[in-house]
Order: structure tokens, then sequence, then C-alpha cells
């Protein structure tokens, strides 16, 4: 009988920080006196509400938080999860404060948790039974109840810069055997992640196990480009996202740069916004930012619309 694969964790979850000196960006919140590394510090848990991009390192401060207060840490995916978790989730919560143990909630994505799932943490919070920390994509003003969020700090996350997400690179690299990268390759992939650590170090490691099969001794711009293909942006069609790139492009306009107008125009359009509602936009931007400042504006962007509307 053939003895099973050992599976190696992915490179991602190996990475992850095991200290809270190890955390890579987040400097505004976990530098030298700075609001959550003094939480740390205090000895004392509070609940909180982690608000930032994808791949900001949510999971990780929540991970490190536990340790920091010796908790027993319980996660909860409010995609896949309900009521049910939060039951049992209470109930071993229960269990460890009748052993003296504290217990830390994480629940991610917290805002797809609806009102009467958010409001079953309320009494278990107030009473200090548990610490709640919610981790979520889409601004917790409009997606988390105002009685939850009363109740906990709230953190906001940045995406990580290209000098954070270049020293993410050479711990990658210097964790597992990577083949040489050239730097214009680097430069494109920090720039393909766009400001997300776990979208970049899944991709690391999709190009490692590509080059270990062509058994590659370096990585090139070009065999990149091959392995990589169609460069896709974060871009949440409905989110917090969404917003940002349209009143970027809105201040584009209003601003006189062309070359920025195009830019986010482009990258919408690349992520999948659909071109009737560009449009729609372009028209209302010719009409209200626009306006007797170039009359001819509005008429260029109907015969755009309509051109569309007619040939695709």
């Amino acid at each position: 009988m053939t003895a099973p694969i050992s599976q190696q964790p992915p490179l991602a979850e190996r990475l992850r920080p095991k200290t809270l000196n190890e955390v890579i960006g987040q400097q505004h919140l976990l530098g030298p006196g700075m609001a959550l590394r003094l939480a740390f510090e205090s000895g004392q848990p509070h609940s909180c509400i982690l608000w930032g991009p994808p791949g900001t390192g949510k999971t990780t401060i929540a991970r490190l938080m536990s340790d920091a207060f010796e908790a027993q840490f319980i996660t909860i995916s409010a995609v896949l999860g309900g009521v049910r978790d939060i039951r049992e989730a209470v109930e071993r919560a229960q269990l460890d404060q009748m052993q003296g143990r504290r217990t830390l909630v994480f629940v991610d994505e917290v805002h797809r948790f609806n009102k009467s799932q958010q409001d079953a943490f309320l009494p278990h919070v107030e009473s200090g039974l548990l610490t709640f920390i919610g981790a979520t994509t889409e601004n917790p003003s409009f997606e988390v109840n105002s009685a939850l969020l009363s109740r906990a700090a709230v953190y906001v996350l940045n995406a990580l810069s290209t000098e954070d997400l270049k020293q993410i690179v050479l711990s990658a690299q210097a964790m597992q055997a990577f083949p040489a990268i050239e730097n214009v390759a680097i430069d494109r992939l920090v720039a393909h992640a766009d400001g997300d650590a776990r979208r970049l170090l899944n991709t690391l490691e999709v190009l490692g196990v590509a080059a270990a099969q062509e058994q590659r001794t370096d990585i090139t711009d070009i065999w990149l480009l091959n392995v990589l293909g169609e460069r896709m942006r974060r871009y949440d069609k409905g989110g917090e996202q969404f917003y940002d790139t349209i009143s970027a492009l809105h201040k584009s306009v209003r601003g006189s740069d062309p070359d920025a107008a195009l830019y986010w125009l482009v990258r919408m359009l690349d992520g999948g916004a659909d071109p009737r509602y560009m449009a729609r936009r372009l028209i209302r931007m010719a009409s209200e930012d626009i306006g007797l400042a170039d009359p001819r504006a509005l008429r260029l962007a109907l015969d755009a619309a309509e051109v569309y509307e007619r040939l695709g």
C-alpha cells in the first residue's frame, strides 16, 4: 500500500508572523506607541473590528492577539457559519471560563452576518464571557450593527505598500528555495498583488512550482508574464473598492488629469464594470463636472453611449 503524500501548508500559512515584530506593514497601528500595539501591551483584551482590504493581516493580528492574551482562539466564517456556530462558540467559552481561560472569537467577513446573528454576540461581549474580533473588507459603519459597533474599537488596516510587499518577497525567498527573480519581475509581482500579501504569496508559490517543473534557474519578466496570464486587479463590483474607484475617476476629471481619468476608467472596465454603467457615469461627469466649460463634452459622451448600445 502506498504511503500517503504529506502535504505542506501553503506558503502564506508558513510565512504567517509568529510575533508582533514579524508583522510587515500596518505600522500606523502596530508601531511603538500606536493604538493596537498599546492594546497588546496592556494585558487586557478588548473587542474590536479590523477593517481593511484582503491580505492585509486581519487574521494574523487576531491570532497574535489570542497568543498575547493566552486565550482560546475560536474562528467562525460568516460566509459558512450561522447561529449554531455562535451557540457552540459560546458553550466553549463557558467551559473555558470555568477553567480560568479567556476566549477570543474571531468572525471573518463579519459583514456577511445578518442583524440577528450579530446581535447574538452582544450579551456575551457585555458580560465579558468572550472577546469579539470581527474582520471585514466593508465599511463597518454601514455593515455592522450600531449596538455591536459601540462595544468594539475599529482599527483600519491599509493595503500593503510596494516596499512592504518587496520585503515579503525576500522573506519568502529566505524560507523556500526559489530561483533568482529579476528586479523587473519582482516589480511586476508586487504590482500584480495590488497591496494583498496573500495574493503575492500564492502567486509566488505557483511560480515556484512552475519553475521547478521546468528546472529554471531564474525567473525572468518575460517568463513571468507567460505564467501569470491575464493580470487581474483586486476589484469588488459592489463593495468599498468599487465606490473608491468610481470616486477616483470623478475626482480625476474634476482635477483635469486625463492620464489619471483614463487609468481609473480602464481599471474599472478591466475589473468587470458594466460599460453601460460607465457610459452613464461619463454622461453625468460631462453634465455636472464639465458643463459649460466645454459644451461638446455632453454630446461626445452621449454619442459614445449610443455607439456602444448599437455596436457593443
